[in-house]
């Protein structure tokens, strides 16, 4: 009886229909509020991802500016330098299919 009394006020009406409106049929539902606070997630999480990467490269490149052994290591790896007096095996990984 009492339920009955609160579907003829006309404020609970009004309220309810502007509560479903926004949780449902506004174009920042509830629905598209929590897809957006996850991406934000991500991206907060990537940012500090690459936030990391551009230190770890600064910090690379302040050894590839200064140090020798670093220079050196550098060029190895990524050139195949050698000195005059070594050999260079290249060892490569076999897959197993």
């Amino acid at each position: 009886m009492k339920f009955l009394g609160l579907l003829r006020n006309k404020f609970f009406l009004a309220t309810l229909f502007f509560v479903v409106w926004l949780l449902f049929f506004d174009r920042n539902d509830v629905f598209t509020q929590m897809e957006r606070r996850k991406e934000l997630r991500k991206i907060k999480a990537s940012k500090e991802y690459f936030a990391q990467q551009i230190t770890e490269n600064r910090n690379f490149s302040k050894d590839l500016q200064f140090n020798a052994y670093t220079i050196e290591k550098y060029a190895r790896e990524h050139y195949m330098m050698k000195r005059d007096n070594e050999d260079i095996f290249i060892v490569e990984p076999v897959v197993n299919k």
